[in-house]
């Protein structure tokens, strides 16, 4: 499906909206727990912890039995990262071609019928079809469900914990009250987007939050520039984030190729934040200081923020949070590092977990080290 790409600074501003579109879209009734202003500044209220695609990705070709414990980007998933203190979910949102979001990763979803494997994508079913897939909520069995890894390999889509596909709206219903819902805004790496696709895709996806969402916080983010600049056009209550590999892979669209290139893209669309891959700010530090500078948050998501120390590092370096896949043991690390705990009392002294403790050139050290290692 190749479509004509079309600049989101085409659009002017709202009157490009679809004259059916609902007036409560632009509401600007603020979300709980997240601090903007009208400079479009936004505040994290601490280091947060946000648990991806709920619980954790599923990896399916892991021996880590944890990444294979509970169905990613399912209320399963999302209700038991919510037993842990972390403050928001990450997860992927596509919209299907009869204009319902719902809570799916990959592009494409593939099945096996009589010995036979295909593969649909997932905008180009409708709901009935897209809800067919896997384990059903009456108990029935669905139709199978597999995953193709990066290499190629097919494998059947095995959890420990298998739980049913959701739409956008279960998981503003059916999902603890006060978990906050980082919303991918999930698009096709390899498709060029018409500008009416996008504000149709988006609004739709709108709608939901905002007839939902009550006082729930959410932060919207995307890898596709345009829709991150044009879901900030189409509302000002969210904030949004520009997602980026930070440099870590080279696409054709040159705003997503580095830190530096993600700054401009926020800073001229009034974006809140930055996402990045960790190994894109460790193997760049020097940017953490020019996104403080200009007012934008950052968070990182990867494989890195699974280990504890590099999430302590990137504290010790001022970002503002991770989206990690180990919600239990990353939490009990933060409140080991970053948070003093208590671990007895006694004739009324308090004693505190030691934590690790780095001069300023040692953090320096540090900081230069780092890019080297990750180069393995």
């Amino acid at each position: 499906m190749a479509l004509k790409a079309v600049h989101v600074s085409d659009v002017p501003n709202l009157d490009h909206v679809p004259d059916n579109a609902s007036l409560s879209l632009y509401s600007t009734r603020l979300s709980k727990g997240v601090e903007m202003n009208r400079a479009a500044t936004f505040k994290m209220p601490k280091f947060m912890v946000v648990g991806h695609r709920g619980n954790g990705m599923n990896v399916l070709q892991s021996t880590d039995g944890r990444m294979k414990e509970i169905k990613e980007n399912s209320i399963m998933s999302f209700n038991s990262a919510a037993k842990h203190p972390i403050d928001f979910i990450e997860f992927d949102v596509q919209v299907t071609k009869d204009d319902c979001p719902v809570i799916f990763h990959d592009n494409f979803i593939l099945s096996e019928d009589n010995g036979t494997i295909f593969e649909k994508r997932v905008t180009e079913l409708c709901l009935s079809e897209f809800l067919c897939f896997g384990p059903q909520k009456e108990g029935r069995a669905g139709k199978s469900l597999l995953r193709k890894t990066k290499e190629g390999k097919i494998l059947e889509w095995n959890v420990e914990k298998d739980d049913s596909l959701c739409t956008l709206q279960d998981a503003f219903q059916q999902v603890e009250s006060s978990l906050g819902f980082n919303i991918e805004l999930k698009f096709d790496d390899h498709v060029v987007y018409q500008q009416d696709y996008l504000i149709r895709v988006l609004q739709a996806i709108l709608q939901v939050v905002f007839d939902h969402g009550k006082d729930r916080p959410v932060i919207f983010s995307s890898f596709q520039p345009d829709a991150a600049l044009l879901v900030r056009k189409l509302q000002s209550t969210f904030p949004v984030y520009f997602l980026t590999n930070g440099g870590t892979e080279i696409f054709y669209d040159v705003r997503r190729n580095s830190l530096e290139e993600a700054i401009k893209v926020c800073l001229e669309g009034g974006l809140q934040g930055i996402v990045s891959e960790v190994k894109g700010v460790f193997r760049n530090p020097g940017a953490v200081n020019k996104i403080k500078e200009a007012k934008l948050s950052l968070l990182t998501y990867g494989k890195l923020n699974n280990v504890s120390e590099a999430v302590y590092m990137q504290h010790l370096m001022g970002i503002d949070g991770v989206i990690v896949d180990l919600v239990q043991e990353i939490t009990e690390a933060v409140s080991d590092l970053i948070k003093p705990s208590k671990m007895g009392e006694g004739d009324g002294e308090m004693e505190v977990k030691s934590k690790p403790q780095f001069s300023q050139m040692e953090l320096s050290f540090l900081l230069k080290l780092i890019p080297e290692l990750i180069q393995l």
